[in-house]
This record gives C-alpha cells, structure tokens and sequence, in this order.
C-alpha cells in the first residue's frame, strides 16, 4: 500500500505529509522553549537590582558558536538547493559541512560547560572569596564509613576578594572588571592553596550554584540535546538513507526539507538564546 501525499501535497493544506507534521512538531517546540524564556524573564524582572549575576559567560565564545550555527542554516539551505538541481554529489558536500558545524557547536559548548564545571567560588571562615579555576584536588578524598572524605587542600588560580567587598555585596557578581573598579585596586590572579578545613563554602559554577546558572544550563542543555537530535537526523539521511535518492528522489528531498526546517528552528532558538544569555 502506498502511502499518500508524501510527495504531492495535501488538497486541504497545501503540504505534504512531512512538512505539515514538521510545522505541527515546531509548534509545540515553540510553546516548550517560549515557557523557558517567558520563566528568565520574569525571575529577572523580580531580581533585586545589582543581583542577577552579569558578566559570567565568555561572550567570544559565545560568538563564535552563534557564527558556526548560522553557517549550518546556509549550507543546509545550499544543500536542499542542490538536490532541486537534481546534484546529488554538491549536496554531499555541502551537507557534510552542516553536520561538521553541528559537530563543532557541540564541542565548544562542552568546553564551556567544562569551564563552568572547574570554576569554583571557595568562601572562608574568615570571611575572604577566592574566585578561580580548580587546579588539583590533594590529599583526603577517601572514603570512611560510607561517605567520601573531602581533599586536604584545593588548589584554585584566580582571586581574593577582600572581606569588605563580600560584606558590600559586591562578591556576588564574579566579574573581576567590576570588582576591580569598586575597590580602586586591581586583584591579582595567583594560585592559592587552601586547606580544606577553613572554608566555610565551596561551589563550582554549576546549575546549583544561582538561578541564572540553573536557567542557563537548562535552557543551553535543552537546545544543545536538540542540536544533536537533528544532527543525528540530517547525518542519517546524509548516509544510510541516501539510498532513497535512488528509488524516489523527490521524496528524498522533501526528507531533507524537513530536517532543514526543524534545523533553522534550532539555530533561531540559538539566536534568541545568545543576546539574552550572554549579552544583557
């Protein structure tokens, strides 16, 4: 039995199969994503003014993953482009260079998560921040009687804010620029070794550490699952299901029409993402 409308479109809709159920699926996504955005914005709105965190995320980076997705929105385009032109191997080529940029994305934003993973604010009894990256963990780390002992000492590079500074409230933005021109003084990054037993609080920059944190991975996380989702797709069809081309290639074509459209969604999602995220 063959299936209707996978090629032809519908009479009451105008699309194909495919195509209605890809818009009906981005429908939905829009709802998911709108509900997050909607959440930042209202806890942002409610924040104290001066305490949602500013300035904690590498906006280079970020513009470098923001330039790499909007190469992968062109490419799968000139790909769909090159199958209405019946060139089959250009459309290899340049789809490979989408699934190489969805590749990339990725591992840049793991870099980032790594950093974010590795940084850690260490809050003395005495009341001093040391803000930095984690070098080593040494000594301790064992485990007794059930319960994993932490290290003797934890190495951090970065910097020591004054007392004053944390009682100010100033120590709740780690952004060293800003810190440094409130205390009239530049902070020195160095390595410190602190022993465990002194420390009041230790905590990495991950989604516990504030809401804005929590928001971030979880709105970055999301999309980047959603990023391999359709890259897993467009590298099937690229691959074992090229083999369609063959028997139905307007068929094939309207495969990787699909995949594109749910591909630019992911990208504008990103877009969104980014001024909110890493600039404002």
């Amino acid at each position: 039995m063959e299936i209707p409308f996978t090629t032809l479109p519908r009479r009451d809709t105008g699309l194909y199969n495919a195509k209605l159920g890809i818009w009906l699926f981005l429908a939905s996504e829009v709802m998911l994503f709108g509900a997050l955005f909607s959440s930042y914005i209202l806890l942002r709105v409610g924040a104290m003014p001066g305490a949602w965190p500013h300035g904690i995320l590498n906006v280079p980076v970020g513009t470098v993953n923001t330039l790499v997705l909007i190469c992968s929105s062109v490419t799968v385009v000139l790909g769909w482009a090159a199958l209405k032109a019946n060139d089959f191997a250009k459309y290899r080529k340049i789809q490979l260079v989408t699934i190489a940029c969805a590749g990339m994305f990725v591992c840049i934003k793991s870099y980032e998560y790594y950093d974010k993973f590795t940084h850690y604010e260490v809050v003395m009894k005495d009341g001093r921040v040391i803000d930095g990256h984690l070098v080593a963990k040494e000594g301790g780390g064992g485990v007794v009687d059930g319960r994993r002992q932490p290290p003797e000492f934890i190495v951090l590079h970065g910097v020591e804010f004054a007392a004053e500074l944390k009682a100010a409230g100033m120590a709740k933005v780690p952004l060293i620029e800003r810190l440094e021109k409130q205390s009239g003084h530049h902070l020195e990054h160095k390595e410190f070794r602190i022993p465990w037993a002194e420390t009041k609080r230790v905590q990495n920059y991950g989604p516990w550490h504030n809401t804005y944190l929590a928001i971030y991975f979880t709105l970055t996380g999301l999309h980047a699952l959603h990023v391999i989702g359709g890259a897993l797709v467009i590298g099937w069809i690229w691959g074992p299901g090229a083999a369609m081309w063959k028997t139905d290639p307007e068929r094939y074509t309207n495969r990787v029409e699909v995949s594109g459209l749910f591909w630019h969604f992911v990208d504008l999602v990103w877009i969104f993402l980014f001024p909110i995220l890493y600039l404002l």
